[in-house]
This record gives structure tokens, C-alpha cells and sequence, in this order.
């Protein structure tokens, strides 16, 4: 294969003034369970070539074939496509020689599919005791083969171990009916299992449900608010890294995801308090969206989107990058091989501060701790948006008092940033699918935050 691939790329390199060949390979294997029940499973193994080449546009192309007669007729689509009037500036990167890989103490291969069935009946027997009366589990792992290669002179090889895990649980008692979603997600191997704690976790989502179903609504006005790593993930993945993609800032995502809020000339703007600093780091060891150089042969670094409440980088590609006149920061991803990359999220969050949880709470007399979500919403600018809890208390007098059923947040990415007064010294992340382009492309991601402090929000 390695040989069709510097073939493929001496040929694209003769006839564009910049070629890349990205050979891409997958192994996959799920298992869905549902009531206990083994509900489906499969193993997928897939491989091919995504080609790009740069003459007066960026034309993109693949092909799994191995043979160089069809390979080579890929490639001189890529180049009469290359050859109309369209968008085709790249940033200036230096070239990179490298090979990484991520490390597994239980390795994938090392665990058959009679194991995973049986870790997740153990965890499925932990729900039924807990009478959850639907319940939905998933498991998947993932290896991730690549060889990156250009005309520049970037050489990169990489193995991504991944492993995946989901719950959908729902409780009914006297007609009132809860439901929980859950997903992590890991880079590495099967010892996440373990540190995932999945008795733990599942026996604490449980009892949410069954307190909630119990739950009364809270009147509606304005309260002090804290939420939870849960509800300061997703807010951030929303509300922070979606509007700073540079391509939707740009308008390429206008069919297809969306705007932004944001403008190309808005760096420096006030979107928050002078504590919210908002990062994407795709540097994390054992991240869900972990990887050491980007599918444009940039190294990834960590990222500011908003520092000190103020917008301070956008998320960039080499073709983004380039249309702003910029380097880029590494945030070219694409799902497959036949998807084109595109500027993706990683790990997004909200940076730690130097309150402790309790310090938090004692200073609020009538509020709401939101540690969790059921529902969100946003717009396709990333700017009104809506959040229902799932797991909810009311705050009296510095104290957290009795659970609430579903409080509903509704506000703006401003008002919701600028009414940040503390946050917290800890960190945590659940896993996520995000999606983009057309065709449709998910990538997994990480999204967190600590415990955080927002005043006078209102709440129905």
C-alpha cells in the first residue's frame, strides 16, 4: 500500500503546485444491547486514499481501489476540478516528519466479544436492579491506522486506539416519566472500563431518575445559578467552539451548520466576564478528540477561544488559516477517508479558576444547582440558546434543599458568559458525536468544565 501512496503522490505532486495523499484505515467493532438483550453488533473494517491537490482551487478526492489504474484516474479528476477559479489559499506550515501512537495497557485485541458481552451484562444487571424499566447500553471500540504525506515534505504515521461507551436510561413511576443519556469516551484501551467507574456512575444516574420523577417544578424568576461539568461542557462545545470555527465565521457552513454570531473582525470583543477563559486542546492524554497533528500535518496545540471574556482565536485550518492572512492552529479533522477535513472541535472546555465547590454554594441564598442535562437547544448562530436539567436542587440559604423537576434555562451566549462571578478548582468531561459538513461527518469530542457560578439568571 505504502508504494501506491508515494506513487499517488508523485503524480498529483507533477500536476499541482500542492498535492497531499492521506491514507486512512479503520477497525471497528459495536455492540448495542437493549433490556439486557444483545440487540446488534458488528465488526467494520474499512481503508482508502483521500487526495487533495491546490492549483486555482482546492479539489478533493478518494478512492478505495489498490489498483494504480483507477487510483490514477481519481487523481485526474482531482486535477481537472483543481483547475477552475474557487477558493485555493493555504497557509505556510513548516513540514513534519513524525510517527506516534497512543498507548493501551488492555489492548483492544486482547479482549473478545464474549468479555465485552459480559462486562456489559453486569452493568445492564445494575440498571434492572435499580428498576430502570428501559434500558439502552452501547460499547465500541475503534483502531485508527493513517499515513500523511505532501508535497512539502510532511511524512506523519499514527495509531489511534479508541473505546466508546453509551447509556440511555428511562424511569416511569405513578405516570411521571424520567429519562438519562450518558457518553464517554477515551483514547487508549480497555483499562478505561476501570476508570470509568461504570457502578459507580451507573447507580448515581438511577437515582436521579427516580428523585426526579418525584420532583416539583421551581417557580419561574431570576436566580443565582450553578451548573455542573455536564452543563459546562456542553455550553462550551455550543456556544464557544462551534461560533469559532473559522469556516462558519467565514460563511462555508451557512447551508449546512450554520453561522455565527462572531464576525472575522471580531477578536478582541467582549463576550463574557473577565474569569471565563473558554480552550480546545487536542493535546489531553486519553482524550476523546486526543491527536498529536491534525489531517492537514499541523501540530496541535492547546487553543483560546475566549480569554479573559474576550474572543481571542478562531479554530483554523490550513485553508481557513489562509484566507485570513494566518498560521494554523491545528484544527483540521475529518470522520473517514473520504471526507474532506474540515475545521472540527476536540476538547473543549472551561478553564479551572480557584473556587472550591462549597465556597460556591454558601454564598448563594436563593438558587439552583443545575449538575446535569436532559435537553439543549441553540440557534444556527451559536447565540440563543436553552438548557433543561436533568439532575437539579434548589439552594436555600447556602445549603443545597430538595431536588427540582427539569429547571429550563433559557438566555444568550453573552448574558450567559458575562454572568460567570466563580468558578471552580475541578475538571471533568463526558464524551460526544459532533457533527458537520455535507456529507455529514461525526468526530468524537470531549466537552467539560468545572463547577461554575452565574448570577441572576432566569429560570423556568
Amino acid at each position: 500500500m505504502e508504494e501506491l501512496i508515494d506513487r499517488a503522490l508523485e503524480y498529483a505532486s507533477k500536476n499541482g503546485k500542492f498535492a497531499e495523499v492521506r491514507y486512512f484505515s479503520s477497525e471497528r467493532n459495536s455492540i448495542l444491547m437493549k433490556n439486557g438483550t444483545l440487540s446488534a453488533s458488528g465488526v467494520s473494517k474499512d481503508s482508502g486514499i483521500g487526495i487533495r491537490i491546490i492549483n486555482e482551487s482546492i479539489a478533493f478526492g478518494a478512492t478505495n481501489s489498490r489498483e494504480w489504474n483507477k487510483i490514477k484516474e481519481e487523481i485526474d479528476n482531482i486535477i481537472s476540478k483543481s483547475r477552475h477559479n474557487g477558493r485555493h489559499s493555504f497557509s505556510k506550515e513548516e513540514p513534519i516528519k513524525d510517527e506516534w501512537e497512543v498507548s493501551q495497557k488492555i489492548k483492544i485485541s486482547n479482549i473478545s466479544f464474549e468479555e465485552k458481552i459480559k462486562r456489559l451484562k453486569e452493568i445492564d444487571s445494575i440498571l434492572q436492579n435499580e428498576n430502570m424499566g428501559m434500558r439502552i447500553i452501547s460499547l465500541n471500540d475503534n483502531i485508527e491506522n493513517e499515513i500523511l504525506i505532501n508535497s512539502e515534505g510532511t511524512q506523519i504515521r499514527s495509531k489511534l486506539p479508541k473505546l466508546g461507551f453509551m447509556f440511555f436510561m428511562g424511569y416511569m413511576e405513578n405516570g411521571s416519566y424520567e429519562q438519562g443519556y450518558f457518553q464517554l469516551g477515551y483514547a487508549g484501551g480497555y483499562e478505561a472500563l476501570d476508570e470509568w467507574r461504570l457502578e459507580e456512575v451507573m447507580k448515581h444516574e438511577s437515582n436521579v431518575l427516580k428523585n426526579a420523577v418525584k420532583a416539583k417544578k421551581i417557580y419561574e424568576g431570576k436566580y443565582d445559578l450553578i451548573i455542573g461539568p455536564e452543563v459546562s461542557g456542553i455550553v462550551a462545545h455550543e456556544s464557544a467552539g462551534h461560533p469559532t470555527e473559522s469556516d462558519r465565521i467565514m460563511g462555508r457552513e451557512m447551508a449546512q451548520a450554520g453561522e455565527s454570531f462572531i464576525k472575522k473582525d471580531d477578536k478582541g470583543k467582549k463576550v463574557g466576564s473577565e474569569i471565563v477563559n473558554l480552550v480546545d486542546d487536542p493535546t489531553i492524554n486519553h482524550s476523546f478528540g486526543y491527536y498529536k497533528y491534525d489531517r492537514d500535518g499541523v501540530k496541535a496545540r492547546k487553543r483560546y477561544l475566549y480569554r479573559n471574556g474576550i474572543i481571542n482565536e478562531f479554530l483554523s485550518n490550513r485553508e481557513s488559516a489562509g484566507r485570513l492572512g494566518l498560521k494554523s492552529n491545528g484544527a483540521s479533522r475529518s470522520s473517514e477517508w473520504d471526507k474532506e477535513p474540515l475545521v472540527r472541535m476536540s476538547t473543549t472546555y472551561i478553564e479551572p479558576r480557584d473556587y472550591e465547590f462549597e465556597e460556591m454554594i454558601e454564598d448563594v441564598k436563593d438558587g439552583i444547582y443545575m449538575k446535569s442535562f436532559t435537553e439543549w437547544n441553540i440557534d444556527d448562530i451559536r447565540f440563543n440558546e436553552k438548557y433543561v436539567g436533568r439532575e437539579a436542587y434548589h439552594i436555600i440559604n447556602g445549603e443545597i434543599s430538595e431536588v427540582i423537576k427539569r429547571p429550563v434555562i433559557e438566555t444568550t451566549t453573552i448574558n450567559f458568559y458575562s454572568s460567570m462571578d466563580a468558578i471552580g478548582k475541578d475538571l471533568e468531561f463526558v464524551a460526544g458525536t459532533c457533527g458537520k459538513g455535507d456529507p455529514m461527518q461525526g468526530v468524537d469530542v470531549w466537552m467539560g468544565g468545572p463547577h461554575v457560578r452565574l448570577r441572576g439568571i432566569y429560570v423556568r
